[in-house]
């Protein structure tokens, strides 16, 4: 029996209607929460102004009513943790973008769109990963100063160390990924708009989420996280990476499959 009671999150995207993956990460997270008797969170996850939309977002909602995938914290529910929508919470980003600058965590990149496929496809070509090979990680005050002045907008990037990442998975045991193979990510794009990886460790630690249930293709997310919540001083919640739903072809469930979302099937 758990001594404290915990606090899940289901954090969907409204880009489209709620895929029958994400209502069972969904339903994963409620059950865990009403076993014991915690808290079942719905933040929506709609920092992407020009994919989401208020449509997928009330039928995301009705979606869960439908499915009886009540929430206690969230939209329409109000909660002390809020606000609930990651488009209301830029303020929190840009304050803890603000210590990892002074902290020499992260640094400012100019590269382009260009730049960057370019040299993914080098290294893909090299048949190595394609990553960020650092190209702005040490450039001078008067070489910033100068890609300013062509017009260039700086991104932010995350300064990822040489050794391994660990994490201990709930489901999987223990998880071991090597900085070497992720390189320099983004955490704010120049934009101003954080990335999903930096908004979501802000956000599950100021909503104090103690477990994060998800798919397994978010494992790699979770080692690139687990280097924000150590750089920001933050205890990172336990883990749990489920398996997905497949099709009959044995890969991810997609659109080729016939029906993926909850509507579909309700509609039917």
């Amino acid at each position: 029996m758990m001594s404290n009671k915990p606090r899940v999150r289901f954090a969907p995207s409204p880009t489209g209607n709620l895929h029958m993956g994400n209502a069972r990460t969904a339903l994963f997270n409620w059950l865990f929460a009403k076993h014991y008797g915690g808290s079942f969170i719905l933040r929506i996850e709609d920092t992407d102004q020009e994919r989401t939309s208020r449509k997928f977002e009330n039928n995301l909602m009705e979606d869960l009513k439908w499915l009886h995938l009540d929430w206690d914290e969230g939209p329409e529910k109000g909660g002390e943790f809020g606000p609930y929508h990651q488009s209301e919470r830029l303020d929190l980003y840009s304050k803890y973008l603000g210590k990892l600058i002074s902290d020499e965590r992260v640094y400012p990149c100019y590269c382009t769109e260009e730049e960057l496929d370019e040299e993914r496809l080098t290294l893909l070509s090299m048949r190595m990963m394609p990553r960020y090979m650092g190209k702005c990680r040490n450039l001078t005050d008067n070489e910033r100063k100068s890609l300013e002045r062509k017009g260039r907008r700086a991104a932010f990037r995350f300064k990822v160390g040489s050794g391994p990442i660990e994490f201990d998975d709930l489901i999987r045991g223990p998880m071991k990924f090597e900085g070497e193979a992720i390189g320099d990510f983004i955490i704010v794009r120049s934009n101003g708009i954080p990335s999903y990886n930096f908004a979501v460790v802000v956000d599950d630690h100021l909503m104090e989420i103690t477990h994060v249930i998800r798919g397994e293709d978010h494992l790699s997310n979770t080692a690139i996280q687990m280097l924000l919540y150590r750089s920001l001083d933050f205890v990172p919640p336990s883990f749990a990476h489920h398996s997905l739903i497949l099709g009959k072809d044995r890969t991810k469930l997609s659109k080729r499959h016939g029906s993926v979302s909850v509507r579909e099937f309700r509609e039917k």
